[in-house]
């Protein structure tokens, strides 16, 4: 049986958040992944300044070795229609390719790694938790997204309907460069006709992803083709890119809050249903909610039972994260038509749909 103070289940911004924190303060980390890391993760892929502040990103250096693209403008529209260009006039945001800035702070974590390790079995045995009959730990921290088989095991998956999308990222070369228009430092996003969710395309360098999620999983693959003939359509691509799709899911963090806790084991990030409802980021929840956990773990001194833990942690989440949303229906006509208008207002794109809800910059 291998042994750690603490084992994380997924290695991602959530999981290495929290493993990194716990390993600054000398504590033994075990992360187990499915996948050998760098491996490809659905996401359009851009952070904000305070996900950089919350790493402690040095972005000169990170620059110098990954895809890093600053952000200054933006392009916000809804399918079919008219579109706005807002411009801040300096960098607000960077775009990053996931499969590199994901190894990069699993390695910076310093945590031991067991990579290719499907976790197929959670049990808890006397004050501690055992993973696959291999790994043992008395805290066990689940960070293995929106399937997490730790969430799971909790009862805390498979009750909700998630946002579902589906996005390609693939490297800009010949026709399919010279016939984009998307600019690196511009990303577009378009929302559906039905405001039930938004398309992006997002240039990284050499790089343009594309993708859409919706609040509901009917019809996507044909809402997503429908984006691409308009995208190609209107000309901000050459061509619709065919292959190399993959989908994602994610719980938004709006309605009856997803179960979080239990003794001696915590969710984070999509794992624990996270996401931002507005803009449904998950990045910055995943980074803040995985040094939460690594804070309460150690406040806890190793006192995990009876649910001291899970309330230090939960009671960190709503301070930090603020009150949980209720739930919003989908919008009606009258709701439809008013989205539209404000689709097509300079001051509501940048001040509230920007500021507010992508960027956080409402109190700067």
């Amino acid at each position: 049986m291998e042994r750690a103070d603490v084992l994380i289940v997924g290695g991602g911004p959530a999981g290495s958040a929290c493993a990194a924190a716990l390993v600054a303060a000398g504590r033994d980390v075990l992360v187990l992944d499915r996948q050998a890391f760098p491996r490809d993760k659905p996401c359009a892929g851009w952070i904000t300044p305070e996900v950089v502040a919350r790493l402690g990103l040095r972005l000169d250096e990170y620059g110098a070795a990954h895809t890093l693209q600053p952000i200054s403008r933006f392009r916000i529209g809804k399918i079919g229609g008219r579109a706005v260009d807002v411009d801040y006039g300096e960098p607000v945001s960077y775009g990053i390719r996931r499969c590199e800035f994901d190894a990069a702070l699993l390695r910076r974590s310093r945590a031991r790694t067991q990579l290719t390790e499907a976790v197929t079995d959670v049990r808890r045995e006397g004050d501690g938790w055992v993973l696959n009959g291999r790994f043992a730990a008395p805290v066990l921290v689940g960070a293995g997204g929106h399937f997490c088989p730790v969430a799971r095991r909790l009862g805390a998956a498979g009750r909700d309907e998630p946002v579902v999308a589906q996005e390609v990222e693939f490297r800009l070369e010949g026709p399919a460069l010279h016939g984009c228009r998307v600019e690196p430092e511009r990303p577009e996003l378009y929302f559906s006709p039905d405001f039930r969710g938004y398309g992006w395309c997002f240039r990284k360098g050499a790089y343009l992803n594309v993708g859409l999620g919706r609040r509901d999983r009917q019809g996507l693959p044909q809402q997503v083709e429908a984006f691409l003939d308009w995208l190609v359509a209107v000309g901000r691509i050459a061509a619709a890119p065919r292959a190399g799709w993959r989908g994602h899911a994610y719980l938004v963090r709006e309605g009856a809050p997803r179960r979080a806790s239990a003794d001696g084991v915590l969710l984070v990030g999509d794992a624990a249903g996270l996401a931002a409802a507005a803009s449904g980021e998950g990045i910055l929840p995943a980074i803040v909610s995985g040094q939460l956990a690594a804070e309460a773990i150690l406040e806890a001194k190793g006192e995990t039972g009876e649910g001291r833990l899970g309330r230090r942690y939960e009671q960190r989440l709503a301070d930090e994260l603020g009150p949980q949303p209720r739930s919003r229906r989908p919008p009606g006509p009258v709701a439809t038509a008013a989205g539209a208008v404000l689709l097509s207002s300079s001051w509501f794109v940048r001040h509230v749909m920007l500021d507010r809800w992508f960027l956080h910059r409402a109190a700067a």
